[in-house]
């Protein structure tokens, strides 16, 4: 026979309190908050098949771990709070926009969630601040933008922080991009034609601070394009000046024809600092025949995130030796006091890959002869002729207008693009007509004979690198003309 115990309390011997208690169909094993109940053995279950196991309000659990879910608060929340490891909240921007933080100091494992309450957040987004930590290895944010998506953060470890799981996919958040900003009088950030990229546009000296990364590595990588200042024009059948160095990349695949040809397809990987940029002064025009250098003056270096553009060469006039000065872009050469034809300088130099400009065109030999033309970066400098016409100046190389230069080049022959760095145009010798600039700020020749100042050289565009155009005659207002100003343009995924 089976032996049983049959009672309805069980009490302590020492104050007679309920250890075990039968109360109707309530059976309350436990004698108080401060007696904890150890159940020794090597397996314990709780409770019945289809039954439930429930913790009381306000108790907490321990030991059991977690299923990679979370408990929801069902009381929407309507401005910025701190989350709690554990739970999940439904967010309601309908009001406006707010932010909530994840736990600080968080441990691995530690889970939180949120979701769109009403369907707001493309109105009003949910900024998820990471409150210290990183998220998915980054120092930022995520704002989720998109109606009615949620996201789950779980802690994983020091580095790489919280992980993120999107309702969907990742394309909900909008977040973990680059954070830059620019310094400098007159230079702009703004948002690319397409809407995906900002745009930092340097006419001037200044600052590209890096303020936060994305998560994504590809998205760290920046295209740059750097125009140095243009070589300045000579005076007396002076020839045109080289275009500054032109250098661009294209990591982000803009299309061709839209992108230069001279694009290298890799940008810059950039960090968390302030990078300086240095905007290249066009060279100044030359006015004083006969002069006392070799050639006239070279445009300045433009640099910026560790890439260097060389400043065009300036062009020769009609003294000794009467060869173009090297450059980004050469200067023209000249033929001098009739005598025989002198070479333009030579591009690209210092040398990069893809080449940053090309030669100067050539100056025709007397009795009639006309200058040669300033490189450009799409094209050398045209020579010049006999009898007496100036040489054109070299084609400038392009980008995409609406995704990358803004407001800022020239037109050329391909559509919906902006030229840069195109040569100076040459003049001539006694009767002729002078070379025309190149497509990217390139000044033409001056036309003569005439009064002054209707024979100078025209200067180059500023901001574009273009070389100046050669001046007819030395007689005031008829020199050379200056060398346009550089710029510098960085595109990223922002």
């Amino acid at each position: 026979m089976t032996s049983k115990i049959k009672v309805d309390n069980i009490n302590k011997v020492s104050d007679d309190s309920n250890i075990i208690k039968k109360c109707g169909t309530t059976t309350t094993i436990g004698s108080g908050a401060s007696n904890p109940i150890v159940v020794d053995g090597s397996a314990i279950t709780l409770g019945r098949c289809g039954g439930t196991v429930a913790l009381a309000s306000g108790a907490t659990q321990t030991g059991f771990g977690r299923t990679g879910t979370v408990d929801w608060d069902t009381t929407a929340k309507t401005g910025t709070f701190a989350g709690v490891s554990g739970n999940g909240y439904f967010i309601n921007t309908t009001g406006s926009a707010f932010t909530v933080n994840l736990p600080a100091s968080p441990s691995a494992g530690d889970i939180m969630a949120v979701k769109d309450y009403t369907g707001t957040f493309g109105t009003n987004a949910c900024t998820v601040g990471r409150n210290g930590s990183n998220i998915r290895g980054a120092t930022n944010d995520i704002v989720i933008d998109k109606d009615n998506a949620g996201a789950v953060f779980i802690y994983i470890d020091g580095t790489e922080g919280w992980q993120v799981f999107f309702d969907g996919s990742d394309s909900d958040a909008t977040a973990i991009l680059l954070c830059a900003s620019v310094s400098g009088s007159g230079n702009t950030l703004t948002t690319s034609g397409c809407g995906s990229y900002k745009i930092a546009t340097f006419t001037g000296p200044g600052n590209f601070t890096v303020n936060s990364l994305s998560d994504t590595a590809a998205d760290n990588v920046v295209d740059y394009l750097v125009v140095a200042g243009g070589g300045g024009g000579t005076d007396q059948r002076g020839a045109g000046g080289g275009a500054g160095g032109f250098r661009l990349s294209n990591s982000t695949s803009m299309p061709a024809p839209l992108t230069s040809p001279l694009a290298t397809p890799t940008g810059v990987t950039v960090t968390e600092q302030a990078y300086p940029i240095v905007i290249g002064a066009g060279g100044a025009g030359m006015g004083s025949f006969p002069s006392s250098g070799a050639f006239g003056n070279p445009g300045s270096t433009s640099s910026g995130l560790g890439i260097s553009s060389a400043g065009g060469g300036g062009a020769a006039n009609d003294s000794s030796p009467g060869v173009g000065g090297n450059g980004g872009s050469g200067g023209g050469g000249v033929a001098v006091g009739g005598g025989p034809s002198q070479p333009g300088g030579t591009g690209n130099t210092p040398p990069v890959s893809p080449p940053q400009g090309n030669n100067g065109g050539s100056g025709a030999q007397a009795p009639k002869h006309g200058a040669g033309g300033g490189g450009g970066a799409g094209a050398v400098g045209a020579n010049g002729t006999t009898p007496g016409a100036g040489g054109n100046g070299g084609i400038g190389s392009f980008v995409t207008s609406a995704d990358f230069a803004g407001c800022n080049g020239t037109p050329g022959p391909v559509g919906s693009t902006k030229y840069f760095a195109g040569g100076g145009g040459g003049s001539f010798y006694c009767s002729g007509t002078p070379g025309t600039g190149g497509s990217g700020g390139g000044g033409a020749g001056g036309n003569g004979p005439g009064p002054a100042p209707g024979a100078a050289g025209a200067a180059g565009t500023t901001n574009t690198g273009g070389g100046g155009g050669g001046g007819y005659h030395s007689s005031p207002g008829q020199a050379g003309g200056a060398g346009g100003s550089g710029i510098v343009i960085i595109r990223y995924k922002g």
